[in-house]
């Protein structure tokens, strides 16, 4: 299992997709390319009050991720040191291997630069002890990194 992850308090979210904005601002990505989503469910009874929920999806970091295991080129990688799973861009050939592989659609294919892209959980922040630029900007505090360790003891 990867050593990262990130977590969401639902009762925390608004829907105010900081999230999404930031993360494509820091990434220099298109508006089509979300690397990380925030989707809108319901409304829907509970206790007999309608209630919506918002829910953050983004790459879960598999401990096999079939994603590495479908590019041909080595391109896609999982860090040993934290389980972060990422693109190598000068490796990439835009085959779509990866984007096919992957069941979560977490990785998304850049028309522009003819290649994969998918979260990478800000490693380059990682490296430098900072938080993924999704968690640091989210508006309300909802969204967590988490490590895998802490949650393992929790439950134990």
């Amino acid at each position: 299992m990867s050593r990262y992850f990130i977590t969401q308090d639902m009762d925390r979210c608004i829907g105010c997709l900081s999230c999404e904005v930031y993360c494509r601002q820091n990434k220099g990505l298109p508006e089509e390319v979300r690397l990380c989503q925030v989707s809108f469910m319901g409304p829907r009874r509970v206790r007999g009050l309608p209630r919506e929920a918002f829910v953050y999806l983004g790459c879960f970091h598999c401990e096999h991720p079939v994603c590495v295991a479908a590019c041909p080129t080595g391109a896609m990688r999982k860090r040993p040191q934290d389980g972060v799973v990422y693109v190598d861009a000068d490796l990439c050939v835009g085959c779509k291997a990866c984007v096919v592989a992957c069941p979560w659609g977490a990785v998304q294919y850049q028309t522009e630069k003819q290649q994969a892209i998918k979260c990478d959980l800000c490693k380059d922040r990682l490296d430098q002890g900072l938080q993924p630029v999704c968690v640091a900007t989210c508006t309300t505090g909802c969204l967590s990194l988490t490590r895998v360790e802490d949650v393992e003891q929790k439950s134990a």
